[in-house]
């Protein structure tokens, strides 16, 4: 909790600071076309993410089916491994 408010307050300073420093040097423009540059590279990490993600919820899936048939055998049988 700490953390998103340290957050929250960091980013609302370096916005403030952004446009008063360059407010009088176009700053507004600057800023807007940093925003263009870094929305891109933010789609890219955001997609590694998600995907990341996906592969893992996907792994755990495949983990606690294996576990189940585990449980599912009886003690006489022998194990089967995939």
């Amino acid at each position: 909790m700490l953390s998103l408010l340290g957050g929250i307050v960091a980013i609302v300073l370096g916005i403030a600071g952004l446009i008063l420093e360059w407010f009088g040097q176009r700053g507004i423009i600057f800023l807007l076309k940093g925003l263009v540059a870094t929305v891109p590279a933010l789609l890219i990490l955001g997609g590694c993410v998600a995907i990341g993600a996906g592969l893992g919820s996907i792994k755990d899936k495949i983990r606690s089916k294996k576990e189940e048939k585990k449980e599912e055998q009886k003690p006489g049988e022998e194990k089967k491994e995939e």
